[in-house]
């Protein structure tokens, strides 16, 4: 491991632990110097890998702060909760970056979800980069049927999916989803700045419309220091206790 990499790490810890609180500041690049017996060079990239990860903010003459924000909060609740709702209520500001927006042959896998014919498995492959506050955090990687990703291509490279098909009417009934954990591939590691084989959560959905359509099958893949998930569940009228 580079020794700038290793230096970020052991700051990162220590954010972890509380011993540099939102909105403190870190060590001048002197105490960071003379702590860690590196070179003025080792220690700036050492603040750069952090400042990349959103971990922490640089102001020109005052010095290095640890972020005040934490993790972006996606709520899965009933009625379903719009990404883009959950981070402006957090005051957090979305970017999209469309990587990919192409007709491809899917797996034997994404065919059954879809239930797309066997003689014509083709949907629209859609990547793209989130970032939050300008940090990437999230690769969203999504399969969306042919004739709802050809008639509304435009809106759905500069938007989240979800969005587009609500405002064109095409109302989204249910959405079946599992998380798991994932390691960052060569290209994952690139899109969100983080080391190859670093863990990351992958959020795995099939949306359905009317008369229980799938029309889009997905995984956000993101930052585990970036994103976090919270479940909002409600217990039925009639149950006993």
């Amino acid at each position: 491991m580079p020794l700038h990499v290793d230096i970020s790490e052991q700051i990162h810890q220590r954010i972890i632990n509380g011993d540099y609180l939102p909105g403190a500041k870190l060590p001048s690049e002197r105490e960071l110097i003379a702590e860690f017996q590196v070179s003025r060079i080792t220690i700036r990239k050492a603040i750069a890998n952090l400042v990349k990860q959103g971990l922490v903010v640089t102001h020109q003459g005052k010095g290095a702060f640890v972020a005040e924000k934490g993790k972006v909060t996606y709520t899965l609740s009933n009625p379903l909760t719009f990404l883009e709702e959950d981070l402006a209520r957090q005051g957090i500001k979305l970017s999209i970056q469309n990587l990919t927006f192409e007709p491809v042959t899917v797996s034997e896998e994404v065919q059954n979800i879809l239930q797309l014919p066997p003689d014509n498995p083709t949907a629209y492959l859609q990547k793209k980069l989130l970032l939050t506050d300008n940090v990437p955090g999230c690769v969203d990687i999504t399969y969306i049927l042919p004739d709802i990703a050809e008639k509304f291509a435009a809106e759905l490279q500069q938007n989240m999916t979800f969005p587009v098909l609500e405002r064109n009417d095409i109302a989204i009934e249910r959405v079946a989803a599992v998380i798991e954990c994932t390691n960052a591939s060569l290209e994952l590691s690139e899109y969100l700045d983080v080391p190859l084989g670093h863990p990351l959560l992958v959020y795995r959905h099939t949306a359905y419309i009317n008369q229980n359509r799938p029309v889009v099958f997905g995984e956000s893949i993101s930052r585990g220091d970036r994103f976090c998930y919270s479940v909002n569940q409600r217990s039925g009228a009639s149950r006993l206790i």
